[in-house]
């Protein structure tokens, strides 16, 4: 028996009422699938933080410098390195390395960090690793398909990323570097690794120059890179090996190493034939 209420079929009504929520849930399924989507692609988009060309990859780091190019003199309890600067690929990190330089700020700081022959991390004036204050701490990341983590980069490190809530919830978002650097030896390239480095990398002469000079080739495009050590890599190499106590996220140096100063000056050959500043 069919019930019939205010004049209409009750069986209808509820056949139409399925169909109804029927409907409604495929939509909200087709929305929610949309999103996920939108929101993948969003995430790729905000992730890819550079695009490479390989074919106009230039790798300035392997060239030697040249007269008057921008340099900095590290002077730390181990010994010296130098380093010529890019200020035409990352102009504001460099600004701000070298108006710190030029301050005395980085005058008797710490190298805070040795990652097992890999790295060292620098210019802190805590033995923590910390910074004073956060007026040099909020550069923004500058990435370029120039500059890379081959042995001797010297590369800022990220301090900060500013998210917003859009940002937070499908990917992306601003990195920030500050005063404190990295300077990078290398890790292990054994058969295998080159291998691989060379069937993943899109330029062949990218995945060469890590080979063929070393570095720390997961650290690309992860950071902004400031300059390339031209002298004094054997500093480098020692910073990097030092022996540590694990604290934390820092293996710090068991004996204190000092960054006495790092003057910034102009590379002139006659100048390094001599050893003058």
């Amino acid at each position: 028996m069919k019930i019939v209420c205010n004049g209409k079929d009750n069986t209808m009504f509820k056949k139409n009422h399925v169909v109804r929520l029927v409907l409604i849930f495929t939509l909200i399924m087709g929305v929610s699938s949309l999103a996920v989507m939108l929101g993948g692609t969003m995430r790729a988009r905000n992730n890819s933080y550079i695009t490479i060309d390989p074919e106009t990859i230039e790798l300035v780091q392997l060239n030697a410098p040249k007269e008057g190019d921008p340099i900095a003199v590290v002077d730390t309890s181990l010994g010296e390195y130098r380093f010529v600067l890019y200020p035409q690929y990352s102009p504001n990190a460099v600004a701000n390395f070298t108006e710190l330089a030029n301050s005395g700020y980085y005058n008797n700081t710490y190298v805070f960090h040795s990652e097992s022959g890999v790295y060292s991390a620098s210019g802190a004036p805590n033995k923590d690793g910390s910074a004073n204050d956060s007026s040099h701490e909020l550069v923004e990341r500058e990435l370029n398909q120039n500059l890379w983590p081959f042995k001797g980069a010297v590369c800022v490190m990220t301090t900060t990323l500013k998210q917003s809530f859009k940002e937070k919830c499908f990917g992306g978002g601003t990195y920030y570097n500050g005063s404190r650097f990295l300077t990078l030896n290398t890790v292990s390239f054994d058969e295998d690794f080159q291998k691989e480095l060379r069937e993943s990398s899109e330029s062949e002469a990218l995945a060469e120059a890590f080979i063929k000079h070393g570095g720390v080739p997961n650290f690309s495009q992860q950071m902004t890179v400031i300059g390339q050590t031209y002298s004094g890599m054997d500093v480098v190499e020692k910073l990097a090996s030092l022996e540590t106590n694990n604290a934390g996220i820092y293996k710090f140096p068991k004996e204190d190493v000092i960054i006495k100063s790092v003057t910034i000056g102009t590379y002139s050959e006659k100048d390094e034939d001599t050893g003058k500043k």
